[in-house]
């Protein structure tokens, strides 16, 4: 994403120009439009012409519109991001307070008002969109006999890419043969639909995932039809394809896949990594129930209210409830966010499109690591004083 113009004053007013320049810009995106949030964006409306005859009509019309945000539906896999809203202003093709739908696009700039002006979250996502040292992208297969899915495991979400079905005979006595076949065939289509999607020359893994045999077998047809074919940067790269197990070959696999130790030594160094560690240390403090883990809304922000996320302590919160249409609830949690980071704690806003966000959202959508122990968050505190049975409330009598 390509920050074109920044216009935000003190008070939080004001707008911001980006240019989105590839898929996962629309991802950012995503979590950066909510309701009632002004949208300038080019636009094709239909618009239908009468002539003094009466006849009619009809030609698509490029124009810019600016809309005030009712909903925002994204396609992870294609995508395409499209805002929905009504008309604001008045406009040479379209009526004030039209419903319009905006299908942004890359390489096509929006500018975006915030209704409620830029807070501390929605500013983070501007800056992690524009980022330039952004952290790899990491490839996957996941695999079983006549069924690949190949997916790529960005910072913030896992995309599927394409789907690969071959009909593999089974395995009979006497006829091995035809199987063997099959799965060569198989195994050609994989890699041509792989290569097609994905760099394996780069420096960095390339997750092959499978039950049984199958996703070694693929890295062997890999090295073999590179060494055949002379391909010497494949083969120096060989050491970072990494063979693991998994249940099946369907996508929601790769949730088990990427929680091994063998992937997360190699993709140490990278966000998700960071956060299935810090998810991984949240589950064995609530295991170990010492009072230095607690989940859920009203346990945490009472750990918040006694200063207990401060330094060494890390709140754990998912994407998702920042896009809560109301106001008031998005508030609450960016006002969470910012007591953290004041008090020296750490704040971790964990994508809801990875396992570990998948897992955070199970306890709630919010978790936290105390740096120090608190009993009984879990308990309703008293709001009244029980009486003592001289009906004094315990005070003396004077």
């Amino acid at each position: 994403m390509r920050l074109l113009k920044q216009n935000i004053e003190r008070d939080g007013s004001g707008t911001v120009t980006l240019l989105p320049e590839e898929s996962e810009d629309m991802w950012h995106a995503y979590n950066l439009i909510a309701p009632n949030d002004l949208l300038y964006a080019s636009a094709i409306r239909r618009i239908v012409k009468e002539s003094a005859t009466g006849s009619t009509s009809s030609q698509r019309v490029r124009t810019v519109l600016l809309i005030r945000v009712t909903g925002v539906e994204f396609d992870a896999q294609a995508g395409q991001l499209h805002v929905s809203g009504r008309v604001s202003g008045d406009h040479q093709f379209v009526k004030n307070g039209a419903f319009h739908t905006l299908d942004l696009e890359l390489q096509r700039q929006f500018t975006l008002e915030k209704s409620d002006g830029w807070d501390s979250v929605a500013l983070d996502v501007v800056r992690e969109a524009v980022k330039q040292d952004k952290e790899g992208t990491v490839p996957a297969v996941v695999m079983q006999e006549g069924l690949a899915n190949i997916c790529l495991i960005t910072e913030h979400q896992t995309i599927l890419k394409q789907r690969v079905e071959t009909g593999v005979p089974k395995k009979r006595a006497g006829r091995s043969g035809d199987h063997d076949k099959g799965m060569d065939r198989f195994f050609q289509v994989t890699l041509e639909t792989l290569l097609r999607h994905v760099d394996i020359t780069q420096p960095r893994p390339l997750l092959l995932a499978s039950p049984g045999f199958t996703a070694a077998g693929f890295q062997k047809y890999i090295i073999d039809e590179a060494t055949r074919t002379g391909n010497k940067a494949v083969l120096s790269n060989k050491s970072n394809f990494v063979v693991v197990h998994s249940s099946s070959g369907h996508l929601h696999s790769l949730n088990e896949v990427l929680k091994s130790q063998a992937v997360l030594s190699k993709l140490k160094d990278t966000k998700y990594a960071k956060e299935t560690s810090c998810m991984d240390e949240f589950m064995t403090l609530l295991r170990k129930d010492d009072g230095r883990a607690w989940y859920g809304p009203t346990e945490v922000e009472k750990a918040v209210e006694k200063g207990a996320v401060g330094p060494s302590g890390v709140l754990l919160i998912n994407n998702s409830l920042f896009r809560s249409q109301e106001i008031g609830t998005r508030k609450r949690w960016v006002s969470l966010v910012d007591t953290v980071r004041e008090g020296g704690g750490e704040a971790k806003i964990l994508s809801s499109d990875h396992e570990s966000g998948k897992r955070l959202e199970g306890l709630g959508g919010i978790a936290a690591i105390l740096t120090f122990p608190l009993m009984d968050l879990d308990e309703d505190e008293e709001t009244e004083e029980e009486d003592t049975p001289d009906g004094t409330n315990g005070e003396p009598i004077i």
